[in-house]
């Protein structure tokens, strides 16, 4: 895969993050980009400055992990980005397809054990996701979590296309520049992962062309491992919520993540959650015994 383009704009960015004093390096004058010069990560990383103008060109195929590693710590790369790099790697390689499976279709459905998972979390949130952020299995409180994503076919039950296209994500998400960051780095991490995703390259196509904030931040290369954290959401049925997450990697299924959301024993988030559930099912009950009408 020629992924070149990729890989110049992501060694780039970087370097443009990275000040010379942070580097350990003489700031000096007359410095005509910011960041570090490409000779500066040269000699950081132990390489000519002619073998690394040629990395940065998106010519990594063929680097060897040691190289690889130099270039990661003159960079100051971080997890998430170090393994988005070694990602890239592989994609210049050919290599990606021998290191990780191939992602399944989009109508992969949850077998009948993992919605028992799911089902069996009656507290909190619980839903699996892939990497462009399709929820593809839910328990019945993430289901009324994400009314909102439901609510709008246009969504397609996807949350970057919710966040980035649909007004109600304002008021969804009250940290609403936060959880847009996180989502373009979750679609940026997974583009590195698996860059024959049709199905991600039309999402991005979208997203670029109809948000101009998503377009922006595509462009900053950003990328992170989203694991573990706290977000605060506000649903239209029972107000704010401060829940924690944590998201786990399914090792039977490579590429979906598991994700539970929590709330702090005793706080109103936790009676907000208890609100929810109870909303969740007496809409639920309506809707089982609401006959249909008579033709």
């Amino acid at each position: 895969m020629d992924n070149r383009a990729e890989v110049r704009e992501f060694l780039t960015s970087r370097r443009a993050k990275i000040t010379p004093e942070r580097a350990g390096l003489p700031s000096g004058s007359r410095r005509r980009v910011p960041g570090l010069r490409r000779s500066e990560v040269a000699a950081l990383a132990d390489l000519s400055v002619e073998y690394y103008s040629k990395l940065e060109r998106g010519n990594l195929a063929g680097a060897s992990p040691a190289v690889l590693e130099a270039l990661a710590r003159a960079l100051k790369l971080d997890d998430a980005e170090r393994a988005h790099l070694l990602n890239l790697a592989h994609a210049a390689d050919g290599s990606d397809a021998l290191v990780r499976p191939r992602r399944r279709s989009p109508q992969w459905k949850a077998h009948r054990s993992l919605q028992w998972v799911l089902d069996a979390v009656t507290t909190g949130p619980a839903f699996v996701r892939n990497g462009r952020m399709d929820l593809l299995a839910t328990n019945q409180l993430a289901r009324a979590f994400y009314d909102d994503v439901y609510a709008t076919p246009h969504n397609q039950a996807n949350l970057a296309r919710f966040n980035f296209l649909d007004p109600a994500s304002r008021r969804f998400y009250p940290d609403w520049d936060q959880a847009a960051d996180v989502a373009v780095s979750i679609l940026r991490t997974e583009a590195g992962r698996n860059p024959h995703d049709k199905g991600l390259h039309d999402l991005v196509g979208e997203l670029s062309t109809r948000s101009d904030a998503f377009r922006t931040r595509w462009g900053a290369h950003d990328v992170r491992h989203h694991g573990t954290g706290t977000k605060r959401f506000h649903h239209h049925a029972v107000g704010d919520l401060t829940l924690a997450y944590e998201g786990l990697e399914m090792a039977a299924e490579p590429g979906l993540t598991l994700t539970v959301y929590t709330a702090e024993p005793a706080s109103p988030s936790e009676e907000g959650l208890r609100l929810l559930a109870s909303w969740a099912a007496t809409r639920e009950a309506a809707d089982t015994t609401d006959p249909s009408p008579a033709n």
